[in-house]
């Protein structure tokens, strides 16, 4: 089972979440950190990283020789990452996607494998469990790539916990497009009732199990309730909004280690997640 921790703003917990359920679940377990521009869930686990590597993207690399100027590449190319401009050839590679498309169609073999660093990826263990991130290389401006080279080291042979980038654009929606259950991390003001009623109407159409974590319960208002009961969305559980909660946060602690009482309420999330993943009609029909 591949869990995804989401929200539809930063700032809400989800990384509290991630962490709290790392803790806590069942091995065999691989935890994830897919906010490659931002990730931080290692300062919570604090894995003892044991390798790391430099990723990569094709892109587009032109040979002028062969080229006839002809302009399929540049037809074809929906992001303008190759034009023929005064019969020559460009490439721009900083806005290629790595479809491959331009190689496929030239008719001379005019264009060839180039590469652009993408960033760098970290693994090893915390706690029993496997450990891996992305980190996105400075300047780059695009962070799905690195995420789908970070997906691709999914341990199949037990469950993942990924820890998703925020808000409801393509970095988010990369990091739950594989996900069995999408975890909805929450909280009860303005803005993340807002945001996170954005992202369940973004992630919908993808048929997946949700359910919301509410954080800071107690702070702001019930239009956070009130949406999941009418939407049917089920709320897993509620962190309080807690002095000693934030002042472990602010420390680096992970809230399941703080005491039996929220070991036991991460057990009944592991538990809740668990059951609405068995939920899923293929489940039934297994």
């Amino acid at each position: 089972m591949i869990v995804a921790v989401a929200s539809g703003k930063g700032g809400t917990g989800k990384t509290t979440v991630a962490a709290g359920l790392a803790r806590i679940w069942t091995p065999p377990l691989q935890v994830v950190d897919l906010d490659v521009e931002a990730p931080n869930l290692h300062l919570f686990l604090k894995p003892d990283i044991q390798g790391r590597e430099t990723a990569h993207m094709t892109v587009p690399q032109a040979d002028e020789a062969k080229c006839t100027a002809c302009g399929k590449c540049a037809e074809l190319c929906q992001f303008k990452a190759i034009s023929v401009l005064g019969g020559y050839l460009l490439t721009f590679p900083e806005m290629c996607h790595g479809c491959g498309g331009c190689m496929a169609i030239c008719p001379e073999g005019a264009i060839t494998n180039g590469r652009r660093d993408l960033g760098e990826l970290l693994w090893g263990t915390t706690n029993g469990a496997d450990f891996i991130m992305g980190r996105l290389r400075v300047g780059e401006a695009m962070s799905p790539p690195l995420m789908r080279k970070v997906q691709e080291r999914y341990n199949t042979q037990g469950d993942v916990i990924a820890d998703a980038p925020p808000g409801t654009s393509c970095p988010a929606m990369t990091a739950v497009e594989n996900a069995d259950v999408i975890l909805l991390v929450g909280e009860p003001t303005p803005f993340g009732f807002h945001d996170l009623k954005l992202a369940r109407e973004a992630f919908a159409p993808m048929e997946k199990p949700m359910g919301v974590v509410i954080n800071r319960a107690g702070l702001g208002d019930d239009s956070l309730h009130t949406y999941c009961r009418t939407t049917g969305l089920p709320i897993l559980m509620e962190i309080p909004f807690d002095r000693d909660i934030a002042y472990a946060y602010s420390n680096g602690l992970v809230i399941s280690e703080l005491g039996p009482k929220y070991e036991k309420l991460f057990q009944d999330l592991a538990l809740s997640i668990r059951q609405l993943n068995e939920s899923k009609p293929e489940a039934r029909h297994a």
